[in-house]
């Protein structure tokens, strides 16, 4: 199956030992699945050599391009500028430290032509990361099913597909450093009668770098995200 018009962007902070692989790997897929295609990398504040060794990728293959923010942002702020920076039909992202398998990518574009889904979001098969940071993302699930009735299985999986007309339709995203940015994205779309459908990916340990996501800091940003929507929704 051939794809005609696919944007993937990897937001980046410090992975600067993961993301010539990572956007090597999609490349390899990209040329093989998409008649045009392109690669965003959402450098959010690298103070690491990741700018520095995408800058060289971009030297060799136009289709690549970068972004980047100084200082850091968040999460959400990386999210919304490979979102809105995305030129084609079809957006995908995954995480930039190469925990998913990104020639997976084909099983999405399977499952989107069987339901004709707007989005279509990963879910983990076996999640690669500490029981804690597990309960946490049921918790934030469990407490986002309650406020916003959204029920599906990993809200924050971090390998999504969406077709561009629905960022371009839905309100504009506003959450930044937070982990709400996921939530937000699928509550919008939701209530604006886009078609959501959930695919099982694999996840792989992460071989070097760090995760950030589950700091404090940014947990409880996302809950200042999260009940800030609540308000803006009952508004309306």
């Amino acid at each position: 199956m051939k794809v005609k018009e696919l944007s993937v962007f990897f937001p980046a902070f410090n992975e600067e030992k993961n993301i010539q692989k990572t956007i090597e790997k999609a490349v390899g897929v990209l040329e093989k699945i998409a008649e045009k295609w392109e690669i965003i990398v959402v450098d959010d504040g690298s103070t690491d050599k990741t700018g520095e060794i995408v800058e060289g990728l971009i030297k060799k293959n136009p289709q690549i391009r970068m972004i980047t923010h100084t200082p850091n942002c968040g999460y959400g702020a990386a999210l919304k500028s490979g979102f809105y920076n995305s030129q084609y039909e079809w957006i995908a992202y995954t995480d930039a430290d190469g925990q998913f398998d990104f020639s997976e990518i084909t099983n999405f574009f399977e499952k989107q032509k069987q339901t004709n889904a707007d989005l279509v979001i990963g879910y983990y098969l076996k999640r690669a990361v500490s029981f804690y940071r597990i309960v946490g993302s049921r918790f934030w699930e469990l407490m986002v099913f309650l406020i916003f009735g959204l029920k599906v299985r990993d809200i924050d999986c971090g390998f999504k597909l969406v077709r561009r007309k629905v960022i371009k339709q839905i309100s504009k995203l506003e959450a930044e450093r937070g982990p709400f940015i996921s939530s937000e994205l699928l509550i919008k779309a939701k209530k604006s009668g886009f078609k959501i459908t959930e695919i099982g990916v694999h996840h792989y340990p992460r071989k070097a770098g760090q995760a950030t996501g589950a700091s404090l800091k940014v947990i409880l940003s996302g809950l200042k995200d999260l009940m800030r929507l609540k308000r803006r929704l009952a508004k309306l």
